[in-house]
C-alpha cells in the first residue's frame, strides 16, 4: 500500500498519475467524483487501484459514528484493502488523502471531530502502508 498526503492542490493526482501511469476509468476511485466509500475491492478488475479523497469517506463515517467506532471501521476497510492487496503479488493499493490537520482548529464540533478522525485514520493507514509520500507544490518527500 501507498500512501499520498499533502495539501490541497498541491498537485497529489497529478503526482501519482506521472508516476503511476494510472488511468482514471476503474482505477481510480476518487470521493471527490461522488464515488461512494469503497468497502469491498472484490469488484475491480484491475491490478493498480488509486483511492482518492479519504478525508470525504471519512467525514460521512463521522456522521454516523461517533470517533471510536470510526477508526474501528476505518481499521477493517484498511486490512480488507491489505488483504485485496496481498492477494496477488502485482496488486498496488494507492491512498491519496488530503491533508486537513494542521491551521486553525474549526470551531464547530463536528469539524473538530472530523479532523480528530481524519488524522488517526492517516496514522493507522501510514502505520500499515509499505510507503508514504507527501506532495507540496508537486513535489514529492518520501517519509516512509
Amino acid at each position: 500500500m501507498h500512501f499520498i498526503t499533502g495539501g490541497a492542490f498541491n498537485g497529489k493526482r497529478s503526482w501519482v498519475s506521472k508516476n503511476y501511469g494510472v488511468k482514471i476509468e476503474g482505477q481510480w476511485l476518487s470521493a471527490y467524483n461522488g464515488i461512494r466509500f469503497p468497502v469491498n475491492l472484490s469488484d475491480v478488475n484491475h491490478d493498480v487501484i488509486v483511492l482518492e479523497g479519504i478525508e470525504l469517506w471519512v467525514k460521512e463515517l463521522t456522521k454516523q459514528y461517533d470517533s471510536g467506532r470510526c477508526r474501528e471501521i476505518w481499521n477493517r476497510y484498511l486490512a480488507d484493502w491489505l488483504s485485496w492487496e496481498q492477494e496477488k503479488a502485482e496488486r498496488k493499493v494507492i491512498v491519496i488523502g488530503t491533508d486537513i490537520t494542521k491551521g486553525i482548529v474549526p470551531m464547530e464540533e463536528e469539524n473538530r471531530v472530523w479532523r480528530d478522525v481524519t488524522g488517526w485514520a492517516y496514522q493507522d493507514l501510514a502505520a500499515i502502508s509499505a510507503k508514504v509520500d507527501v506532495i507540496w507544490y508537486g513535489l514529492n518527500q518520501t517519509i516512509k
